[in-house]
């Protein structure tokens, strides 16, 4: 019988994930990638004596990567080497103090009795009421939203009571702390998403909870060797993975989708699975007659995410004092947020956030020498944010001397190696629209089925996974649409579902069971 083909756009870790599983099911599977690696923004740039992640720099919650291995056979603590951190990472606070965030309540509340004494005991409650909330989010997050019947199930019925909309994540965190500074240590997690906590659902407290129940953890060689893991992982089940062959055109019959144009040829499939930036995506390749939900002067009057001013600095010298993870809160941070999400105009006093992987692994540089990846939240491109030379280059000695406040002064002299990625670079390299580096914002009118669906409401034989689609931003809800993706595509196709819904534990020394300890 001949095989069912699919065409993924996109080889960024939601359309790995899909590949993985689609090729175990025995589809005849091409992923066509614009880039010369795969990954997308989780991948990671080799130049001469350093090693960088482009994007995301660390795996948290690695439970659902675990069981889409697992579910194509294979054991992701053999594929995959990751190193627990401990601590998870420092937040520095310019209004004073710090907090090395571990996830033994004990340790944590001896450094928070530093900051707050009336705090000391809270963080118990915390994390034991998101517990129960993640159980009953946990069904929704994995589970497709393609109508508004979806909202009958009796799993949102029953978290309902959880979502609280007249709540921010801010407000959430109030109730719990009553110092400031506790309160954005326990909801800075919100930039994961791009948006500021003060403006972000409540119901995402659960990121804060993931880390500390579950680990943040460091894949050897960087997050982007995980993106090449999955590429031969696939590979070795069937899949075609062609690199530096962008795809430049649709061809429709009707409202179908029957194949797609490149350079170097035709791919006709019976189905499509977009993992490019959505918004990017429909406006270069789908006319606006053909996707009524999300026409252009539509997707413009969307809430975007903010962008990120990149710094990845090969220099000489190591910092031990430096952690692994560094995230320094600016002393005006609502201030900070309002300048980014409403104002859209540059922080004057940024908040950042650093990496000295190094401290944890030594591959990413040479002996005697760091790999320093910077990452400041700013604006999506604007008219007041349009990124020109001159704007770059204030930016970045405003960000090299914001540096010095966690131990990296006169670094400027020692850089061997940089480059630097802005919100237009992010556009024009990276094919994110506006330069939104975590896509369409996380709030409550583009969340569940008013989110782009995973299977795609405009048109026919087109399926989404990435961040543009339910359920969000962020790697592991990224490697769920595609588990959400697949579920469907493979009941329409007809073929075995790749993913076993029951799936057998994992012997106990590559379980990831709740860590969190007291002692």
């Amino acid at each position: 019988m001949k095989k069912k083909k699919v065409v993924i756009i996109g080889a960024g870790p939601g359309g790995l994930a899909a590949a993985m599983q689609l090729a175990h099911a025995g589809a005849d599977v091409t992923v066509l990638e614009a880039k010369p690696t795969v990954g997308g923004r989780c991948s990671t740039m080799d130049v001469g004596d350093y090693r960088f992640d482009v994007g995301p720099t660390f795996y948290l919650y690695p439970r659902i990567l675990k069981e889409i291995f697992q579910s194509v056979g294979y054991d992701i603590d053999q594929v995959i080497p990751m190193k627990r951190l401990t601590p998870q990472y420092r937040v520095a606070f310019e209004a004073g103090g710090h907090l090395d965030c571990s996830n033994v309540v004990k340790d944590m509340d001896a450094q928070i009795a530093k900051l707050s004494p009336d705090d000391v005991g809270k963080l118990q409650k915390y994390l034991d009421d998101n517990r129960v909330k993640l159980a009953k989010f946990r069904p929704i997050l994995e589970s497709p939203f393609n109508s508004l019947r979806d909202y009958l199930s009796p799993s949102l019925m029953a978290a309902a009571l959880y979502v609280k909309p007249w709540k921010s994540l801010g407000q959430e965190l109030q109730s719990y702390f009553k110092d400031p500074r506790l309160v954005i240590a326990f909801s800075f997690q919100a930039k994961y998403l791009g948006m500021s906590p003060f403006r972000c659902p409540s119901l995402f407290s659960i990121l804060s909870f993931l880390e500390y129940e579950y680990g943040v953890f460091h894949p050897i060689g960087g997050c982007g060797q995980v993106s090449r893991r999955m590429a031969d992982v696939a590979e070795e089940l069937g899949c075609k993975i062609r690199l530096s062959e962008p795809v430049g055109k649709l061809r429709f019959e009707g409202k179908r989708v029957t194949a797609v144009e490149t350079d170097q040829g035709v791919y006709h499939a019976d189905a499509f699975v977009i993992n490019a930036d959505f918004a990017y995506s429909m406006e270069k390749l789908v006319p606006n007659h053909l996707r009524p939900h999300w026409t252009d002067k539509k997707l413009e009057s969307k809430r975007f995410s903010c962008s990120t001013f990149m710094m990845y600095l090969g220099v000489r010298g190591q910092f031990p004092e430096l952690p692994h993870h560094t995230i320094y809160i600016s002393r005006d941070y609502e201030g900070n947020l309002r300048e980014i999400e409403q104002e859209k105009r540059l922080p004057t006093q940024p908040s950042f956030y650093v990496q000295n992987a190094c401290v944890t692994d030594p591959s990413l540089a040479a002996p005697g020498k760091s790999a320093i990846y910077v990452l400041v939240p700013v604006p999506h491109l604007s008219p007041n944010t349009p990124w020109d030379s001159k704007q770059t280059a204030e930016y970045r000695a405003l960000t090299l001397k914001r540096l010095e406040a966690v131990g990296l002064g006169g670094l400027e002299e020692r850089i061997e190696y940089e480059k630097i990625i802005t919100p237009a670079d992010w556009r024009d390299q990276y094919s994110v629209y506006r330069g939104a580096t975590f896509n369409l914002a996380h709030n409550l009118g583009q969340m569940l089925h008013l989110r782009p669906r995973n299977k795609f409401e405009d048109l026919q034989s087109v399926y989404l996974v990435g961040g543009g689609t339910h359920p969000g931003s962020g790697l592991p809800v990224i490697y769920e649409s595609s588990r959400i993706t697949c579920r469907q595509l493979l009941s329409e196709l007809e073929l075995p579902n790749g993913f076993i819904d029951e799936l057998q534990p994992l012997p106990t020394s590559h379980r990831q069971e709740p860590a969190l300890t007291t002692n």
